[in-house]
């Protein structure tokens, strides 16, 4: 016997409970079925004084701490669904600013 396809509609909960962070840097990975991409942000260093003072004590950083606020793995087809998404969200507001 067939199986019927049924459809139930998805509501999210809690959306408005989860908080909203800020990421200015990305990475994509990806293996043979999964890509991760992974959301982080950072804070340009701190420094003052004249530039040339300012670019040593930058130079004497050991590194930049970055902070990973998201990772998020899926299958192909999802990129691929999140790809179209993004791309429409982004026309969409490009035209908005237009005007």
């Amino acid at each position: 016997m067939p199986q019927e396809e049924m459809q139930i509609p998805l509501f999210m909960v809690g959306a408005e409970d989860v908080p909203i962070v800020f990421s200015n840097l990305m990475v994509a990975q990806h293996e043979q079925q999964e890509f991760i991409l992974t959301f982080a942000q950072y804070t340009p260093p701190f420094a003052f004084g004249p530039p040339d003072e300012a670019r040593e004590q930058i130079q004497r950083m050991p590194y930049l701490p970055v902070k990973v606020v998201a990772r998020i793995g899926m299958t192909p087809q999802r990129l691929r669904e999140l790809i179209g998404v993004l791309q429409e969200n982004y026309n969409r507001w490009e035209e908005k600013q237009r005007g």
